[in-house]
């Protein structure tokens, strides 16, 4: 498998973290635009399907940016992306929406996309930005075909973060309201 092929399985993480529950399209070029993956260190193993990309990890296409620590790629047999996992501290994401100047932006220490499931998942100190929404919660599950999303906050923190069950804790989502004009004719 060559960094070129593990390169193109990016971007179907990247079209996909659209994470607040009123999502915009992303800009609709950034899937055509080539892939740049940049880390300081990277492994390609074909016999397992996985490739690693170790330190100060850069990913951009087109509108798309993308950093962590380290990213690791799964691939089917069929060399199709299974699941994509970006982890630092944070992990961050970013992206232009088609029609919109502000970029949509996510971090969470951990970021991982599971295609054959159709699931975006933030964990740990999970954080959205998109428009005037705002979410914070310690994981963030977005499933992508039913444009479905589920914060929690774990009572526990010392529950296992790679499969917690829905605490007590509290999440926080802030949404600016959108200033009025007044369009009533002045009275004459």
């Amino acid at each position: 498998m060559s960094t070129r092929r593990s390169a193109e399985r990016v971007p179907w993480l990247l079209c996909m973290l659209l994470l607040a529950p009123a999502a915009a399209p992303a800009l609709s070029t950034d899937k055509d635009q080539p892939i740049e993956v940049e880390a300081d260190s990277a492994e390609l193993d074909d016999a397992r399907n996985v490739s690693v990309y170790r330190g100060n990890v850069v990913v951009v296409q087109g509108s798309i940016h993308m950093t962590g620590d380290l990213m690791t790629v799964h691939q089917t047999d069929d060399d199709e992306l299974e699941t994509l996992i970006m982890e630092g501290k944070p992990a961050t994401y970013r992206q232009l929406p088609d029609g919109s100047t502000v970029p949509d932006e996510a971090e969470a220490r951990r970021m991982e996309y599971h295609e054959l499931k159709n699931l975006v998942i933030l964990i740990d100190e999970a954080r959205v930005k998109q428009g005037d929404v705002r979410l914070t919660a310690e994981r963030v599950e977005y499933d992508t075909a039913l444009s479905k999303v589920k914060a929690w906050n774990n009572a526990d923190k010392a529950a296992d973060a790679a499969a917690p069950e829905p605490g007590t804790g509290r999440i926080k989502i802030i949404i600016k309201k959108k200033e009025k004009t007044d369009d009533k004719p002045a009275d004459g």
